[in-house]
């Protein structure tokens, strides 16, 4: 399987016309205010390597690195703005004591698109993105407001990341029913560590008009090939000490099952002559439904690897490989829908065409 991409061919978000690169450049490493990421210099360096070859999709966060993320976009990219997607997202708290200050609500809807126009330096937002979703206001609230900015200009397109499919699927029925503005991305973690989003995200998101655009393709760094079983045995710090490992074993992420997916897809580089991250990332620009995977380097090395994914071709036996290992229980009513049983009782010996 041939890739035959590069930043500069283009793909259409979801249902709209807006064309953006086959990989996004994720800016939550701008800044170090984390733990870990890129200083000023190496950030702006990144960027400009990005832009150079042809990208143009950058993804940020209201509170990505405490703000600063959006602070470096803004004063980066202030000679070029126009040709670029520029993406961020709301509803983290951004203010620690002041519950409106996060939410999916109206308050923190507008306090956060001013604050990220001042930050960015733009008048505004190319795609925004409710971040995070709480269940504590109405999908009516949440797309009116959305409606809001689009109409006066502040908002060119606005998606979802983090978001039940079921609440989804309301709300762009909602926007569809009453002329609102329509959602048009799904941001999700995707990667050959976590496909849950294979049950229900992603076949909404293809049947809806939202373009894919997966987050921790690299499973936060589990699928580049720099964990190994000692670090299953590793005691997580009580403090938090600033290092991506550390953070990996808070979220659980290091555990047997996913080193042992790690260790096909390192098998599968070495037959490719090429490195796991590139194998990784390879696996999820595979998929139709997908967009625009989201990269977030440390470095312009790191980055220059990551491109090197668009020359990757699987055969269909490490295909099938890299599918098996990191196979996942679709669960019901998936898996009984797409039982021989079911199948024999709906279907008997006719064949029927489905839609593609």
């Amino acid at each position: 399987m041939a890739l035959t991409l590069a930043l500069d061919t283009y793909r259409l978000l979801g249902r709209s016309g807006l064309r953006v690169s086959p990989l996004a450049l994720g800016t939550a490493t701008f800044g170090t205010d984390w733990g870990w990421g890129a200083d000023a210099a190496e950030s702006r360096k990144l960027l400009e390597a990005y832009v150079e070859r042809g990208g143009n999709f950058i993804d940020t966060a209201n509170t990505y690195t405490n703000g600063n993320s959006e602070s470096f976009l803004g004063e980066f990219t202030k000679d070029f703005r126009e040709s670029l997607v520029l993406a961020t997202k709301y509803t983290t708290l951004r203010e620690a004591r002041d519950p409106n200050s996060g939410g999916p609500h109206r308050k923190s809807l507008i306090g956060s698109v001013e604050s990220s126009l001042r930050r960015l330096n733009t008048e505004y937002i190319d795609l925004l993105y409710l971040h995070v979703w709480d269940a504590t206001t109405s999908v009516d609230e949440v797309m009116r407001g959305l409606d809001d900015l689009v109409r006066q200009g502040k908002v060119l397109y606005v998606a979802m990341s983090n978001v039940p499919a079921w609440q989804i699927a309301r709300m762009q029925t909602l926007a569809d029913l009453r002329g609102w503005a329509p959602l048009v991305a799904l941001q999700i973690e995707y990667s050959l560590i976590e496909r849950t989003p294979e049950r229900d995200l992603i076949p909404m998101a293809r049947e809806l008009g939202l373009g894919v655009v997966p987050y921790s393709p690299l499973a936060g760094g589990i699928l580049t090939g720099k964990y190994s079983r000692a670090d299953l045995d590793a005691v997580s710090a009580s403090s938090d000490d600033g290092t991506r490992k550390n953070f990996n074993r808070a979220l659980g992420t290091i555990t047997e099952r996913n080193l042992a997916v790690a260790d096909v897809v390192r098998a599968v580089a070495q037959e490719l002559e090429r490195t796991p991250s590139q194998v990784a990332l390879a696996w999820v620009l595979q998929n139709e439904a997908v967009a625009a995977p989201i990269i977030g380097a440390r470095s312009v090395a790191q980055f220059e690897e990551n491109l090197a994914a668009f020359d990757v071709v699987f055969d269909d036996a490490q295909l099938r490989r890299l599918d098996e290992a990191s196979a996942i229980d679709l669960g019901y009513p998936h898996a009984m829908l797409a039982s021989d049983h079911i199948r024999a009782v709906s279907a008997g010996e006719l064949t029927i065409a489905g839609r593609g």
